[in-house]
């Protein structure tokens, strides 16, 4: 061996009883228990010294090493959450939480922005919903992966995420994201670009999921599924009602990042958003003559559905425009008890978190957004309003979603 291949030819147990001394701890690992088919390159000056040399030998330490500094991470780390003690109790109340451990097809994410839905509010006031108290409340998240899963390979410590916490309907407290560290299933996490900050990143997940489950469910709309480069138009068109909404502002982009036109309502003030996120036109929702706009712009068009992202009149008033136009019939709604549908109607009621249990999840949150970021063909919308900074400011936010906002979702950073 030269010399100068000498001086890396260090005695393994040695260098590793080093490394990990550098750690904090005493353990220490000899060679032999580090692989069982590692080519050895011996300095023939000094029989006790040398170096690994294959690949598998390499990547088997990188393993072992990442799996350590997981669990002293872990172990170094602590978590708070903003418990919900009882049900339509108030206000959150800010204790610690166990610090988590991903389990297949899993990651833990330490959470870097929250944002804030309207069922979250409305859960906490109206406790509708079954729920294990004390438990905790939240699904949009973004931050960083601080441990993955036995056999994830997709995601890697460090790694920069947004994804859906479907804490709702799994009722484990991991699975919620008004807390510092939080459990995602891997196939509802996407990752971000550099580009993208935490805070504009976290506003995606249920709105997004939620207009996923209308748009691509076997049980709903069944439109084309998204895809990076965006096809060319279809000739079909989606109606979204509502579409300045954090679920029509996704819903506009998911339709036509799959090839479908999006004909949309809003208020005068958001026309130009809900243009620029794809929508070719634009009707005001409070017009008195917003039904028979709508079938006049569907005439000679081919309908592919309508999206009621609302609840209330705009449901009957969007059964009758897919009535009177040519294609589909099928009307997705975000809210329950529209009017009976004419016949050859179907209306669909959404659960946001449904697509995490079907090919929906994987397609939107793993093969299509991370792409769309990076290409800049889907933007993060709509923008956050930002309250503060930690699991104490959770309360603040909800209580500003609770009194109504308008193309903007209240975001709290950590």
């Amino acid at each position: 061996m030269t010399s100068h291949m000498a001086s890396f030819a260090v005695a393994p147990s040695k260098q590793l009883s080093q490394t990990f001394l550098r750690l904090g701890t005493r353990r220490q690992i000899r060679p032999e228990f580090l692989s069982t088919s590692s080519h050895l390159f011996l300095n023939n000056n000094d029989p006790s010294t040398s170096y690994y040399h294959t690949p598998a030998s390499m990547n088997f330490l990188r393993q072992q090493f990442r799996r350590f500094t997981q669990s002293r991470s872990k172990m170094s780390a602590t978590n708070n959450a903003a418990w919900i003690k009882a049900a339509k109790s108030r206000p959150f109340v800010v204790e610690p939480a166990p610090m988590w451990t991903p389990e297949a097809n899993e990651i833990l994410v330490k959470n870097h922005a929250v944002a804030i839905n309207p069922v979250d509010g409305s859960l906490q006031a109206g406790g509708w919903w079954p729920l294990n108290y004390p438990t905790m409340l939240g699904q949009d998240t973004s931050g960083v992966v601080t441990a993955v899963g036995p056999g994830v390979t997709q995601f890697k410590v460090g790694d920069r995420v947004v994804g859906h916490a479907v804490g709702m309907a799994t009722k484990r407290d991991q699975d919620n994201s008004f807390q510092e560290y939080t459990i995602l299933q891997t196939n509802m996490t996407a990752h971000i670009p550099d580009n993208i900050p935490f805070e504009k990143a976290s506003v995606l997940p249920l709105a997004m999921s939620t207009a996923a489950c209308a748009l691509y469910q076997d049980n709903t709309l069944k439109l084309d599924l998204p895809k990076v480069p965006r096809p060319a138009p279809n000739g079909k068109t989606v109606i979204v009602w509502g579409g300045a909404s954090a679920v029509g502002s996704n819903a506009i982009q998911l339709a036509v990042n799959s090839g479908y036109e999006v004909i949309t309502t809003a208020s005068p003030k958001n026309f130009e958003y809900v243009k620029k996120l794809g929508a070719s036109q634009v009707f005001d929702y409070k017009s008195p003559t917003i039904q028979e706009d709508l079938i006049k712009a569907m005439k000679g068009k081919t309908s592919a559905g309508a999206l009621d992202c609302i609840g209330g009149p705009p449901q009957g008033i969007l059964q009758q425009v897919v009535f009177q136009s040519e294609g589909g019939k099928g009307v997705a709604s975000t809210k329950r008890g529209w009017p009976e549908p004419p016949e050859g109607v179907s209306m669909y009621s959404l659960f946001g978190t449904t697509l995490k249990d079907n090919f929906v999840g994987k397609a939107v949150y793993n093969d299509f957004l991370p792409a769309a970021l990076k290409a800049g063909t889907y933007v993060p919308a709509p923008d956050p309003i930002i309250v503060g900074k930690g699991v104490g400011k959770i309360q603040d936010a909800v209580d500003l979603i609770n009194k109504g906002v308008s193309a903007a979702k209240v975001v709290v950073t950590l």
